[in-house]
């Protein structure tokens, strides 16, 4: 049986250049189901009146390439076909480095929507925020692109210029900035200590080098304060990346192995339970993590531990917080997550079994499975719930619900499989609500407007509440936020 190679994959957002790696492994192409014949006649006579009646010449190949996008995108948001200029890119972001903008985006309004810029990047030097909207790339609307062509008019060469026309809701105003695009090393890992005794470690989303760093950022901090109280893991605005790299990273949190996360898909191999022990990850993650763990006596399996998320936190950040959530191994505190509950794997379409990194005509990126929690519950279109929802800032955080999508908000998202969507009814109401805030909040002079807090900084009001928690005093709950309500769906009606 011929073999193709693949990544599992389960990020959320789209990079100007995207995550990074995971373990390869090997999967069976089954074998052909029954093809529809009468459809593929249709096929082929469209493609020839096409081919014989359009009022120019086409290209054919063309052609047969925007018929498997096409056939692909129509599937689901996070499914995708990459021809060979695509694949280019996504193999330059499975080594974590690529040529770009430095920013994290999504779609909305027919506009791109920046969810969020990675840091020290040309984006993020530019002043680009999360929120802003994106109505041109030089001199093209981006209402005439698609997400993937306009990642694409955003990457290029080192040292090349590109101009984005910005229009930023919160301070009620449309401007250009001019952008020099430049080599991303995407640095997935930092961290501090803070008040002393406790640890503030931020993954910024999971790729390549993520448990690597993440073993030698614990490892320093251990040495800087071998007697650690707390750690507050910080996982907003992680889009995901790869599941690999998230079930090694929750190996440190357990001194025995237990369930991270299950599978579960209609092909022979995408339907299984991952454990946090070393054979659910890449030998050298393994050694990273027992590395990690000899220099500092095995702290991080008995070290109380906070997880901070929010609407940007997604599909493998998800993961980590849920089985953290499931085996009481931590708080969960913030907002409710994205909610995507699927995986994805880029197959190559190569002759011969090439692995990805190697692939160089057309890959896949397709769902093959759902996942689920230590419990059994699907996140998919629902998120994570937090076991205490807190505010972004003292105040409150009245524009949280327009920063980021959510899963649910795509039209042709994947079911949830277990009926408890979010209802999206009651988020239209809350995100209308919240767009009259924004409205009387740039009404205000500039200084007095709202801004978000920089994470990990002594005004990082949801961290502080984190220490709190760590320390046994009070925690101050949101005044704005609320759990986004299972969707009664008809299906109990069904039973009647």
């Amino acid at each position: 049986m011929k073999q193709v190679k693949a990544v599992t994959w389960v990020g959320a957002g789209v990079l100007t250049g995207v995550l990074a790696t995971v373990s390869v492994q090997s999967i069976a192409r089954g074998s052909s189901a029954d093809v529809p014949l009468a459809e593929m006649q249709r096929f082929a006579r469209v493609f020839e009146s096409i081919k014989s009646s359009y009022v120019e010449p086409v290209d054919e190949k063309k052609l047969i390439t925007d018929a498997i996008k096409g056939m692909v995108t129509g599937l689901d948001p996070h499914s995708s076909y990459f021809d060979k200029k695509e694949l280019k890119e996504f193999n330059e972001s499975v080594s974590g480095s690529f040529v770009g903008l430095g920013i994290e985006i999504t779609q909305e309004d027919g506009l791109v929507k920046v969810v969020a810029p990675i840091e020290g990047t040309p984006a993020f030097r530019a002043g680009l925020k999360s929120g802003d909207l994106i109505s041109k790339i030089d001199d093209t609307s981006v209402r005439t692109l698609t997400l993937n062509q306009a990642v694409k008019r955003m990457r290029g060469e080192p040292h090349t210029k590109v101009t984005l026309q910005i229009m930023r809701k919160s301070e009620g105003r449309t401007f250009s900035v001019t952008i020099t695009r430049d080599v991303i090393k995407v640095i997935s890992v930092k961290g501090k200590l803070v008040d002393g005794d406790y640890a503030w470690v931020r993954i910024t989303n999971f790729q390549e080098r993520t448990v690597e760093d993440f073993a030698k950022k614990v490892t320093e901090l251990y040495k800087a304060n071998p007697n650690m109280k707390g750690l507050v893991l910080d996982l907003r605005g992680d889009p995901g990346g790869y599941l690999h790299a998230a079930v090694a990273v929750l190996s440190a949190f357990f001194d025995k192995p237990v369930t991270a996360v299950s599978t579960k898909g209609q092909m022979s191999g995408t339907s299984e339970v991952m454990t946090t022990a070393p054979s659910s990850y890449p030998r050298a993650d393994g050694q990273y993590m027992s590395d990690m763990a000899k220099a500092t006596k095995d702290l991080l399996h008995k070290l109380p531990v906070v997880v901070l998320v929010n609407e940007g936190s997604a599909s493998a950040s998800e993961i980590v917080a849920g089985a953290l959530q499931d085996h009481h191994r931590a708080k969960i505190m913030g907002n409710q997550t994205f909610g995507k509950g699927s995986v994805q794997q880029a197959v190559c379409l190569d002759e011969g079994g090439v692995p990805m990194q190697y692939c160089s005509d057309a890959a896949l990126k397709l769902t093959i499975s759902r996942y689920y929690t230590p419990s059994g519950t699907s996140i998919q279109a629902r998120g994570i719930v937090p076991d205490y929802f807190v505010d972004e800032s003292q105040g409150g955080d009245p524009f949280a619900i327009l920063r980021y999508p959510s899963e649910a908000d795509y039209l042709s998202h994947l079911s949830n499989g277990q009926s408890q969507e979010i209802d999206t009814k009651a988020l239209d109401a809350e995100r209308e609500a919240a767009r009259k805030r924004m409205e009387a909040e740039v009404c205000k002079p500039e200084d007095q407007r709202y801004k978000s807090p920089e994470l990990g900084s002594d005004k990082d009001w949801q961290l502080k509440q984190a220490l709190n928690l760590l320390k046994g005093q009070p925690v101050e709950k949101s005044k704005t936020l609320f759990e986004r309500k299972e969707e009664k769906k008809a299906d109990a009606d069904s039973d009647e």
